[in-house]
């Protein structure tokens, strides 16, 4: 801990980050935060038309150090009576000793909705409706989805039962390859105020993170501090233009996250306005062009601080459960074999990966399944247990080694319909073809799992980071260059792309003991679109539904975006013979027209977050786009086309 950081000890607010609501059902209630320190806690909760019921939480919280001032707590209580379901229930998290606590309407006020002084939650009877949505980079020029949903959700305070069962968030939660220079400021200052825990780094170019912070190149220039191509020749491919894209970062790996205390920072900068207000962030020296690119960069960063208070505000009233995708890790993520394999065969690249893994864990995974991951949990607490040294790097690699080797990732949450949500990342089907061939984005035992969580469900909704059902023609351009020895230039992981795989999950919807009714939440490609899909030739056909909402705070280039979507509409049209030569000719796919759209416009190409609204089968009854600039686009059935 440096001076700095101990002239700021008394000033730090007791709550960093939170609460958000993660796992929550009438018999147990989770809430994730951040604390300045170890807090006496209690709970009061104040179910409409019922009796105020206070909890002390002595006994169901858990705190892990993730610095000398910074602990990640678990709020996991469990409840002798249940809380009654589609009703608001008004919660207060206390600070302090009974007598003296301190309620969350004095320390985090900006929680509360207009006209409210405290939070609130609604507990669904069924999953009844979903807000998901996937891909926020603060950096982006859009505005934030995250900020429409909390203004949605305040026009309906009035009526819980319309609240939303859960917000799905679908990967891409954190851009941890992607950042901008005044984030990486912003994080670096954040780490020096709250002491967040140093590492070594074994083989870097630096000996460790403090060395890292102050080296040169480590604004708009980390690629430099990767491992280089002599070391680990196959980090690095060159592509159209003469180039490089780094195999094992994004294109844009110029601020890449390396540490494990950068990612921790991240997590607490994108989620709750008071870090902010904790730092002061100077713009580090740069040379002429970085310098301006800061600037430009800045104004962006201010725009996304802004809106904070109504993202936290969000995430305090609605219970979110979240999975990752690639760049909550690093871009083209277990993409190949071939990738894996350059990957993880370095130590500096396979520590980031594992750095990536461990917050992951603790900021996003643990909400989702508290007691299957309490092992992981237990294991990164002890690495965390430093009294403020360095990370202990044995350690360290040990729970990275494990966390590669986890697969447990993906959880089901009980309802009606029942809610699978898959890990599309850690457990790959490998081309057996070639190793630089894309992957199968699960393996045949995790498709065989997900068959059996989804045998005598009536309705299921599935939770697949990557559409599984994606627009034909971009899968086409994909496979063309992956044909061409190039798939991490065009990041060519679809469902479609791998051969078994296809070909499996296929079999899972004609199988007579699954679902007749599936809806497929997915996110990634930063457009947003909802086909109608049906298996020919079937006595009792499934009937599925892709819908794709994306991205929360991104977008697609918009020009190349409407070539693909128009080219798509005449390559692709039902009479084309192109569709025979598709891995899907067996299914009838029918694409909705979006409400706001020019004649013929399928996707729709807009930050904001999906809505989507179900019977009691399960079955879409409204499928609709919440604009983040405003407004809302639907997409009506095939039979209520304008």
């Amino acid at each position: 801990m440096n001076a700095s950081t101990e002239s700021f000890t008394q000033a730090l607010p007791e709550v960093l980050v939170g609460p958000l609501l993660r796992r929550l059902a009438p018999q147990r209630l989770v809430m994730w935060l951040v604390t300045s320190r170890p807090l006496s806690l209690s709970l009061v909760l104040y179910p409409a038309g019922e009796k105020v019921r206070e909890i002390d939480l002595a006994g169901s919280t858990r705190f892990v150090a993730i610095g000398c001032h910074a602990f990640i707590a678990l709020v996991d209580v469990a409840l002798d009576e249940p809380l009654p379901v589609d009703l608001r229930i008004g919660y207060d998290l206390r600070i302090g000793a009974p007598g003296a606590a301190r309620s969350i309407a004095e320390w985090a006020p900006w929680l509360a909705q207009e006209g409210e002084t405290l939070p609130a939650f609604v507990l669904a009877g069924r999953h009844h409706r979903l807000m998901h949505g996937s891909c926020r980079k603060p950096h982006h020029l859009a505005p934030d989805g995250l900020v429409r949903a909390d203004a949605w959700l305040d026009e309906h305070k009035a009526s819980p039962g319309e609240w939303p069962a859960w917000l799905l968030m679908t990967g891409d939660q954190v851009y941890v390859d992607d950042v901008a220079g005044p984030t990486l400021a912003a994080v670096h200052a954040l780490i020096a105020r709250l002491g967040l825990f140093d590492e070594g780094l074994e083989g870097a170019t630096v000996a460790d993170s403090q060395a890292l912070y102050a080296a040169p190149e480590t604004y708009y220039h980390r690629e430099q501090l990767l491992p280089d191509v002599t070391s680990n020749a196959a980090l690095r491919e060159r592509f159209f233009g003469g180039v490089k894209k780094p195999v094992f970062t994004s294109a844009n790996a110029s601020n890449h996250l390396m540490t494990l205390a950068e990612m921790l920072a991240m997590y607490c900068l994108v989620w709750s306005p008071t870090p902010w207000r904790l730092i002061e962030v100077a713009a580090p020296a740069l040379a002429d062009q970085d310098a301006a690119t800061y600037r430009q960069e800045q104004a962006t960063m201010d725009a996304f601080v802004a809106g904070l208070s109504p993202c936290a505000r969000l995430l305090a009233h609605l219970p979110s459960l979240m999975i990752f995708d690639d760049h909550d890790v690093t871009d083209d993520w277990n993409l190949t074999a071939d990738w894996e394999r350059c990957a993880y065969g370095h130590p500096f690249s396979k520590r980031i990966i594992g750095n990536a893994l461990i917050a992951y864990l603790l900021c996003q995974g643990w909400g989702n399944d508290p007691d299957k991951l309490a092992p992981l949990v237990d294991a990164a607490s002890q690495l965390l247990d430093t009294r403020g040294e360095a990370l202990d790097a044995p350690t360290q690699d040990a729970l990275i080694e494990r966390l590669l080797r986890f697969q447990g990732w993906e959880f089901q949450v009980p309802g009606t319909p029942a809610l699978v949500v898959l890990d599309t990342r850690t457990r790959r089907w490998r081309s057996e073809r070639s190793p630089k061939r894309p992957s199968g984005l699960m393996d045949w035992e995790a498709l065989m799992e997900m068959q059996q969580a989804l045998l005598d469900c009536q309705g299921a909704v599935i939770v697949s980071p990557a559409p599984m059902f994606g627009v034909k023609l971009i899968e086409g351009v994909q496979k063309l260059f992956t044909l061409a020895g190039k798939p991490l230039v065009v990041d060519a992981e679809n469902w479609m792309a791998h051969r078994g795989a296809a070909s499996v999950l296929l079999q899972i919807w004609c199988h007579s003991k699954t679902p007749g009714n599936y809806v497929i939440l997915s996110g990634d490609v930063h457009y947003s679109f909802a086909y109608d899909i049906v298996v020919r030739r079937q006595t009792r056909p499934p009937h599925l539904w892709q819908i794709t909402s994306s991205g929360i705070k991104n977008t697609f280039p918009a020009r190349l975006l409407d070539v693909f979507d128009r080219l798509n509409r005449w390559l692709y049209a039902p009479w084309s013979p192109l569709n025979g030569f598709t891995k899907r000719r067996k299914l009838a796919v029918v694409p909705r027209d979006p409400s706001r759209a020019r004649a013929g416009e399928r996707l729709v190409n807009a930050s904001g977050i999906g809505l989507v609204s179900l019977d009691e089968q399960g079955r879409p009854q409204d499928i609709r786009q919440l604009d983040a600039r405003g407004g809302e686009v639907s997409f009506p059935p095939p039979e209520v086309r304008r």
